[in-house]
């Protein structure tokens, strides 16, 4: 038989189940042609890596994999897919001969794999097996930011705590995290502010970016003004920032020359480093570096570990690095938790005592010693825990910090019983309790057309609306530009009718994934359409960037007429600081392009909406897991509504961290 010919064959059977990809079929098959003679351990092993970075995952933990193989492959093993497949365990059997000793073993005394030397297409860091790329990207951002970590000032001017006294003269919290932030950041190279919505991270950068400039412009003889470049992920999380950042610099009583070095507007993380049409590669790199003494990066949660490696390849040798984003959402689409990795121990303020007196000395402040030692990088990183925008009195607040805490039943308490908590209580109020008593599929069908289709007015059982569904933006568009109105304005208004309520869903196949609610939705809508094909109103969201077009993976289109009755999709600006609002592009320009009027929760990211709907699928999946369960809920800004289609699923995800 032909070397690992068996070992192929039982990868084509994990394909037909769905747990491997033909890609990962693909790097299995080149390794043998590189090295015919590899052995079984090792082609498993390459499968497994390939498989776990398609799962965002960028190395393979074999030490996990050893122990507990389908939890680690998130290999779904619940009682539907047994009825269908046979039960899991019988086929993870091909993976039962190897202990962590064995793969380490057999990686080691193949000559696809090195700890590192060389350019062989595997690498083993101890436990961890990293294809290449990806460990190439990990030793990049790991050793740039230990460079960037060491203290850059070793004191601040005297008059540096009567400065952040006048900034924050009053906190409802103590102590006062937005303080501590601005005192650390101004200590160092690098620095992560975290917190979750409305905790002020926007507020507390502006203030900083005050101090930052103040302070160099003390520190320069020429008084010089600091280059200052802030960027975001996406279009739409740039356009949040820079509309934030707007509305703090109004209220704040700064001289007008500091205010006008305080950059406005946000441009996208491509736009900065300059993407390159065709390539993986940008304009900036190590060897020409952005042109900046300040870098901030809102939403860094989004940014993949290849981005950040990017990133970091970038910047400047002097120039300060600060990351804001929440810790505790999704890690991004593409490969690598950077936020959450970096973050790990943020909540327990793990100071060491040269911190502690830098904290005192400046910010006036004295957080609770943590029993947790803490690392390099926790020295830098501060944790902003009041909410300014969800109270005591807020729903989406309330639920989101017990999800976030894994705590399922005043969870469901609230709920159950959101008649305390408007922003709960969706439209069709009566339909949405009785799918609380009983989750079931027709149900949840039921509410939710009722919520997609409606625009304004009253529900059918008489309560205000309070909110917008689809309708909407379907009516904005059956009406059409009003009288003089150019047709660019008209495509905004329809554009932010659209944003004001989105569908957010786990799956991506199944009626229940964006496949089959899509479906149905664009039948409720659109019911003459054809699905799939071209129409005034379909909103479609880019799945792959389109350097030529400018359009990235996530950016969201509406089919719209132009000003000529041509039929063209129109997007956002995608730089806010483009003239030009929207563009319009030929759909026969589009095909990597999906139906949009639900997507996942992972595409969401770095988007808000004034009323969220999350559907849950009928049974428990890998997917399902705290983070995103709190991801979609803090997508909402004034409505969350959560329809559950099975029993206990929502129960099931808020116990299931990927962390």
């Amino acid at each position: 038989m032909t070397p690992g010919l068996s070992v192929l064959e039982k990868i084509d059977q994990w394909i037909a189940k769905g747990w491997l990809s033909q890609l990962n079929r693909a790097f299995v098959r080149f390794l043998l042609d590189q090295d015919a003679n590899a052995s079984d351990a090792v082609l498993w092993a390459s499968a497994l890596v390939s498989h776990q970075l398609d799962r965002g995952e960028v190395y393979l933990d074999l030490e996990k994999l050893s122990h507990e193989a389908g939890i680690t492959l998130a290999i779904p093993q619940d009682e539907t897919w047994q009825a269908d497949y046979g039960p899991a365990q019988a086929e993870l059997s091909a993976l039962k001969p190897y202990s962590l000793a064995h793969w380490q073993t057999a990686l080691n005394l193949s000559p696809l794999v090195s700890a590192g030397a060389g350019n062989t297409p595997l690498v083993l860091d101890g436990q961890r097996l990293y294809l290449r790329r990806y460990w190439h990207y990990q030793q990049t951002v790991t050793n740039r930011i230990q460079q960037l970590l060491p203290p850059s000032r070793a004191q601040l001017p005297d008059d540096l705590p009567a400065q952040l006294q006048a900034f924050f003269p009053s906190s409802l919290e103590s102590p006062d995290w937005q303080k501590i932030a601005c005192a650390l950041a101004l200590r160092s190279r690098f620095t992560i502010i975290t917190g979750g919505p409305g905790t002020g991270k926007t507020t507390t950068l502006t203030k900083l970016l005050a101090l930052l400039v103040k302070l160099a412009q003390h520190e320069s003889t020429a008084s010089k003004t600091p280059t200052i470049l802030l960027a975001a992920p996406t279009g739409k999380a740039a356009a949040r920032v820079s509309e934030s950042i707007a509305k703090a610099l109004d209220k704040l009583a700064i001289p007008d020359d500091i205010k006008q070095a305080i950059p406005k507007k946000a441009g996208t993380l491509h736009r900065l480093l300059g993407s390159r049409h065709g390539t993986r590669e940008f304009v900036h790199h190590q060897h020409n570096p952005l042109v900046a003494d300040i870098v901030i990066i809102d939403e860094a949660s989004m940014i993949d570990l290849e981005m950040m490696a990017s990133l970091l390849d970038a910047l400047p040798p002097q120039a300060q690095l600060i990351l804001l984003g929440d810790k505790d959402q999704l890690a991004s689409v593409e490969a690598g938790s950077v936020m959450g990795d970096l973050c790990q121990g943020a909540e327990h303020s793990a100071y060491d005592t040269e911190t502690r007196a830098w904290i005192s000395r400046y910010a006036q402040e004295t957080p609770q010693p943590s029993s947790t030692p803490g690392t390099p990088i926790n020295q830098q990183t501060i944790m902003l825990r009041h909410s300014h925008r969800f109270n005591e009195h807020s729903g989406i607040g309330q639920l989101a910090k017990h999800v976030n805490a894994g705590k399922v039943a005043p969870a469901l308490a609230l709920l159950n019983a959101s008649d305390r908590y408007p922003d709960l209580i969706p439209p069709a109020r009566a339909d949405y309790f009785k799918l609380r008593e009983n989750p079931n599929a027709d149900a949840a069908n039921s509410l939710l057309k009722k919520l997609v289709i409606h625009n304004a007015g009253t529900t059918t059982d008489g309560n205000p609306l309070g909110c917008q569904g689809y309708g909407h933006y379907r009516d904005l568009i059956l009406q059409g530009p009003a009288s003089g109105e150019p047709h660019h304005e008209w495509a905004t208004h329809v554009l932010a009718a659209f944003d004001r309520f989105q569908v957010l869903c786990a799956l991506r196949r199944g009626p229940w994934g964006i496949e089959g609610l899509n479906q149905r939705i664009e039948g409720w809508l659109y019911p003459k359409q054809n699905t799939g094909l071209w129409y005034e109103g379909r909103p479609v969201m880019v799945t792959r960037n389109d350097y030529n077009l400018g359009l990235m993976n996530g950016d969201i289109g509406i089919a719209l007429k132009d000003a000529d009755g041509k039929l063209k999709v129109a997007f956002p600006a995608d730089d806010p600081l483009a003239d030009i609002k929207i563009r319009w592009v030929s759909p026969m320009r589009l095909p990597d392009v999906e139906t949009a009027y639900a997507i996942t929760v992972h595409k969401s990211q770095g988007s808000e909406f004034n009323h969220v709907a999350l559907v849950l699928p009928e049974t428990k999946s890998p997917v399902l897991s705290r983070e995103l369960v709190y991801t979609g809920i803090t997508r909402a800004k004034e409505h969350f509504t959560l329809l559950e289609s099975g029993v206990n699923v929502f129960s099931q995800a808020v116990l299931a961290s990927c962390k």
